[in-house]
């Protein structure tokens, strides 16, 4: 596995808005990482690299009007991939409108190699979910040394164990929309080789609509901790816990981080709002550092800037923006999966559905300045247009 930084410029949104231990502890940026730049008058990839993998394109160059906290510069790696499917979403993308905007070689999930001097200084400018801004470098270090096996940069670790002789990975994505109540898909989503579920997602006494498997289960530790407080009335206790269940962590805050490493050692949380806590309460005490993962900041500040790249970023509450954790977590399954099934997220006629499936009384939909749920809405609904994904709709 090798790393490369390159300078993927945006395109004009008009023209389209793996476990084998490692044995030695990662290698110094200068040994990994070759930085590239672009000479930007001709747009000629000049990256020097240590494998003949092809690399992503360079997107076209942005206008120098595009403000400094969009970034959309990201790193690009060579990671093998984990299916020979011949019909696969990402051989199907690049013809798609999304073509323009699809980065193959965009890192989604970060791990031990990722963290160096020269990586923190490059993503310390950007804030929450879309960089290290606000988590020192010590804290990275100390944290993500932990996830130091392909167990971690492996959305679909487990794949060969049970392929069962399958060459296609089919993914369910599973929102918690109130569009699910009645359903009946439960079966039809366990049926599928994973299962994908975020913050709240209540299942018992709601199988038969949502199912009762999760492979995925995505949070930032914030949603995590207000899901709790917010759901425990109806039966959330806390993330599912099961031996094929993965903890995917969107971190948003150094608070993320602390508790990956508690989580992975079985030890308290050692500060912040969470200190004194025990991980294995939320994640169960079979909990390792091969079950948990966790989104790279280029990803997410990628999906922001290419997939929902909304009017909220052009106002005053451009800090606080950034995709839903759904959003994420459907987009992340469009790039690793090879297949993907979307139940229970927001479509057009979404009035007349509650907020969550799980609701005792009509509930509306909130709508809130830190996500544009009505773009993500769009781009669900181009996604399945454009045969990406199968997008569960009841009309």
């Amino acid at each position: 596995l090798t790393t490369t930084l390159l300078d993927l410029a945006e395109a004009k949104q008009t023209a389209a808005l793996k476990t084998q231990p490692v044995t030695s502890p990662p290698k110094p940026a200068q040994d990994q990482i070759k930085i590239n730049q672009l000479s930007r008058s001709q747009g000629v990839d000049k990256t020097k690299r240590t494998t003949r993998a092809p690399l992503a394109k360079p997107a076209r160059v942005p206008g120098p009007t595009e403000p400094p906290y969009i970034g959309d510069f990201y790193m690009s790696e060579n990671i093998p991939t984990q299916t020979n499917c011949p019909d696969g979403i990402r051989s199907r993308i690049k013809e798609s409108e999304f073509g323009p905007r699809f980065l193959e070689h965009i890192p989604v999930l970060q791990w031990a190699q990722h963290v160096t001097q020269e990586q923190h200084q490059r993503l310390k400018r950007y804030p929450g979910a879309h960089g290290w801004g606000g988590v020192d470098y010590d804290t990275l270090v100390d944290t993500l040394t932990v996830l130091n096996s392909s167990a971690n940069w492996r959305m679909l670790d487990d794949w060969e164990s049970r392929r069962n002789k399958l060459e296609c990975s089919h993914c369910a994505v599973v929102g918690n929309g109130g569009i699910l109540k009645g359903s009946k898909k439960g079966k039809e989503i366990d049926g599928h080789d994973y299962v994908f579920r975020t913050n709240g997602a209540v299942i018992k006494g709601f199988e038969e609509d949502v199912g009762s498997r999760t492979t995925h289960y995505t949070f930032s530790t914030n949603t995590l901790m207000n899901s709790m407080r917010s759901y425990g009335g109806i039966g959330y206790s806390g993330p599912p816990v099961s031996t094929e269940t993965r903890y995917v962590f969107l971190p948003d805050h150094d608070r993320d981080y602390l508790l990956m490493k508690a989580a992975s050692t079985h030890t308290f949380v050692v500060r912040g709002p969470e200190r004194g806590k025990d991980p294995t309460r939320y994640f169960g005490k079979d909990v390792s550092a091969a079950k948990l993962k966790m989104y790279h900041p280029d990803f997410i500040r990628y999906l922001r800037n290419r997939f929902l790249r909304s009017k909220i970023l052009n106002s005053q509450f451009r800090s606080i923006y950034r995709p839903s954790t759904g959003a994420a977590m459907l987009l992340a399954a469009l790039h690793t999966c090879d297949q993907v099934s979307a139940y229970g997220f927001m479509t057009p006629d979404y009035s007349k559905y509650s907020d969550h499936y799980y609701d005792k009384s009509y509930r509306q939909v909130g709508f809130y300045a830190n996500h544009d749920m009505r773009m993500e809405m769009t781009v669900w609904q181009k996604l399945h247009k454009a045969g990406l994904i199968t997008l569960y709709m009841r009309n």
